[in-house]
């Protein structure tokens, strides 16, 4: 048995990326004993945009962090690009704040992962979840591996189990987690480059993605500023994809294309350091996400935004979420309940977004509809409020209740809606 880990606890989180250190910084904060897993030692690097919506920042408002925040940049909104046009969309505050930000995932998820432990969880890291031993249904140990295979190998007992080991999600698995891809999911590549407009205060994105023969992708490209701090930029593509129409563009290689396409304009520099690639599930396209007393969260829930790739905000949201219900309803049976919160609160809005995403998919519908899109600032502004997950419960107004309405009906003919 390690030194520096206890045998058991109330709730262990197994993955200290923004999910799992949102989950264990209110589960601390509201009274109970935490340990924070993670199979990495920070800080670490993850494949993300780094870009940071209103809605994420609200959450990360509420954990204290919005003067951090604003320490590093501070964005007003999307400047969108594509199709001869370029319009520049400011975020449409509301119910959420009107600014957003963008700090690489190093840095944030370090910073994450000790507002945790300031909190009051402990924290454990290089230490695998590796397998779960149960007991009559429910988890009642996880078994962790340190130094590989043949490294040391001990179990933390808990009384509930919180899983945010990301996209892939391998102790999911060993509980069941199965990952359908008959909905869209995303290829996203990452990388960083330095930019005379690392100060700018617009994230940019273009719409119009083009391949190596000069041919429309269905997906996008972003460049996000990290600051004058910094000097660079996030430049990342991503692809759409379903399992009857899969995406075959190497990304790597894609995001050299990317970058030469729009060097001069961004005045970036020539070298794309640290790239990256992963594959997203989106939209709530798993099944098996909860047990009695256990639930997945963040990306190890497919909580991805199926039109822009997003998922920090849906990370931090649902960490909060789940230690408020173990607060709240501390001997509930999750398996139940822990489906039915994640349907209430994203199913609408993900089934209608990954049934418009899966259009981007279909050949030739982008080139020949995006230039109609791009021409209308109206459209492109509601297109922003829906695609960055903008709506939200407190939102009455007609935008909102259109969203509403049409998610409600695309959800009505899923086949297998989100989180089922």
């Amino acid at each position: 048995m390690t030194t520096d880990a206890p045998t058991r606890t109330d709730v262990l989180v197994v993955g200290a990326g923004p999910a799992g250190s949102a989950a264990a910084a209110w589960a601390a904060r509201l009274g109970m004993d935490v340990v924070l897993a993670d199979a990495a030692v920070f800080p670490r690097d993850k494949t993300c945009g780094d870009g940071l919506t209103p809605r994420a920042i609200g959450e990360l408002e509420r954990l204290g962090l919005g003067d951090w925040l604003r320490s590093h940049t501070v964005n007003q909104g999307l400047r969108a690009h594509g199709f001869g046009q370029t319009l520049h969309l400011p975020w449409p505050g509301g119910s959420l704040p009107d600014w957003g930000s963008a700090v690489a995932r190093t840095e944030l998820d370090d910073h994450l992962r000790t507002t945790a432990l300031k909190s009051g969880a402990l924290g454990i890291d290089g230490a695998r979840a590796v397998d779960a031993r149960m007991e009559g249904g429910r988890v009642a140990a996880v078994v962790f591996e340190r130094g590989g295979r043949d490294g040391e190998r001990f179990e933390i007992e808990c009384t509930r189990l919180v899983v945010a080991d990301g996209v892939r999600s391998p102790l999911g698995k060993v509980l069941g987690r199965e990952w359908h891809r008959d909905t869209v999911y995303g290829v996203a590549g990452r990388s960083y480059v330095t930019s005379a407009m690392a100060d700018d205060p617009w994230i940019s994105s273009h719409l119009e993605l083009r391949g190596p023969a000069g041919e429309v992708l269905s997906g996008y490209g972003w460049l996000f500023p990290l600051g004058a701090d910094a000097g660079e930029m996030n430049l990342g593509v991503g692809t759409l994809a379903t399992a009857k129409r899969p995406a075959e563009v190497a990304i790597k290689p894609l995001m050299g294309i990317y970058a030469d396409q729009h060097r001069e304009t961004f005045g970036l520099g020539e070298e794309l350091r640290r790239p990256t690639s992963a594959l997203l599930p989106m939209g709530g396209a798993v099944s098996n996400v909860a047990g009695p007393n256990w639930a997945l969260i963040g990306d190890a829930a497919g909580c991805v935004n199926p039109l822009n790739g997003e998922g920090i905000d849906y990370g931090l949201e649902t960490g909060r979420l789940v230690a408020e219900v173990f607060t709240e309803a501390p001997n509930v049976d999750l398996s139940a309940v822990w489906p039915e919160i994640l349907r209430q609160h994203y199913g609408e809005a993900f089934s209608i977004a990954r049934r418009l995403a899966g259009l981007v998919t279909v050949p030739r519908l982008l080139p020949a509809a995006g230039p109609l899109g791009m021409r209308s600032d109206l459209l492109m502004t509601l297109a922003l409020r829906w695609m960055g997950n903008l709506v939200t419960d407190e939102d009455r107004d007609r935008a909102a209740r259109v969203w509403r309405w049409a998610g409600a009906r695309s959800i009505a003919r899923d086949a297998r809606p989100p989180f089922s």
